[in-house]
């Protein structure tokens, strides 16, 4: 038998905007007194409110515990669905300003520090020339898979990731455009006495100090891949990171070697003075590509973005 027989009149009558608020600051504080707080409103009026929606929904939402609230399995379904009302009221609002005025707005984009470091600058370039009025906010993600949290809590509208190599990812939810297919490099400081070299046999490479990504990372197990092939150990390593900045800071010092994407070399800033080192290694597409969330509507400075992002990368491949 269904919960809820009139879900028109339920939605209209029964529940607001305003409660949904209300409820969604009790799940970012996960205290009626601190969601109350953050909203400038009485603890009582908030836990009215939230009691009257869990009787209105005949569930309970929140489990209530001393240190705080917990939300129940029906507290997190209607969580998710708030976040996508709550987005789309936000991305029509932002439509209607976009209509009014097409050359303003504001785009939220994530993206590793890798692409930020290299392939976002020439878009951003582009596209700040086009729409100056715009501003886009720029936050960081981390993409071993393409779970992407960020996305799917609408506090990006777009993502600028490289493909993970697991095949198994889902992309039930997500629209994937593929901007160009980067590859590794072996990169070291232009002043360093692996670039004055000529070609280059990987297996020369392996007592020299090197600076990897983890292990799970694509670098890494190109790299590793290419070892294997020639039966070849994997070198020594001196530094594991993530950093771009920290690789480039290493590099300079003229010892070390490293692997990157093929872009943050030849995107990326001149004055860090690395140089692709002649080494052969498989060339294995890695794309990088734009990631938004399917049937979400998109604001018109979205979109304007996403394709001066594919033409700037076009232009630069």
């Amino acid at each position: 038998m269904a919960l809820f027989k009139d879900l028109d009149g339920l939605i209209g009558r029964r529940l607001r905007l305003r409660d949904l608020r209300v409820f969604m600051a009790v799940v970012e504080a996960r205290s009626m007194a601190k969601a109350a707080s953050n909203l400038g409103v009485s603890q009582p009026a908030v836990s009215e409110i939230v009691a009257s929606l869990e009787h209105a929904l005949r569930v309970r939402l929140f489990d209530r515990k001393p240190q705080g609230v917990e939300l129940t399995s029906y507290g997190e379904a209607l969580l998710r669905r708030s976040r996508s009302a709550f987005d789309e009221f936000k991305q029509g609002l932002r439509e209607i300003e976009g209509l009014a005025d097409p050359t303003a707005g504001e785009v939220r984009v994530g993206c590793p520090e890798s692409i930020a470091a290299s392939v976002l600058p020439p878009i951003l370039e582009r596209f700040g020339k086009l729409y100056p009025r715009t501003i886009v906010h720029v936050e960081h993600v981390t993409t071993p898979t393409l779970e992407l949290p960020q996305l799917h809590e609408r506090r990006v509208d777009v993502a600028i990731v490289r493909m993970p190599r697991d095949s198994k990812i889902s992309l039930e939810n997500l629209q994937v455009q593929t901007l160009f297919d980067d590859h590794l490099v072996i990169a070291a400081c232009a002043k360093s006495r692996w670039a004055q070299r000529g070609r280059i046999d990987l297996a020369e490479l392996i007592d020299a100090p090197w600076i990897l990504t983890p292990d799970y990372a694509w670098n890494t197990a190109i790299l590793a891949e290419a070892l294997a092939a020639r039966s070849l150990p994997m070198p020594k390593i001196a530094v594991v990171t993530y950093s771009v900045q920290l690789r480039t800071r290493l590099l300079a010092d003229g010892n070390y070697v490293t692997t990157f994407p093929n872009s943050v070399l030849r995107f990326g800033d001149p004055r860090l003075g690395l140089k692709e080192l002649r080494v052969d290694i498989p060339l294995k597409p890695w794309p990088v590509v734009v990631v938004t969330l399917k049937n979400r509507t998109l604001s018109p400075v979205v979109q304007r973005f996403i394709e001066q992002a594919t033409l700037a990368t076009r232009a630069i491949t």
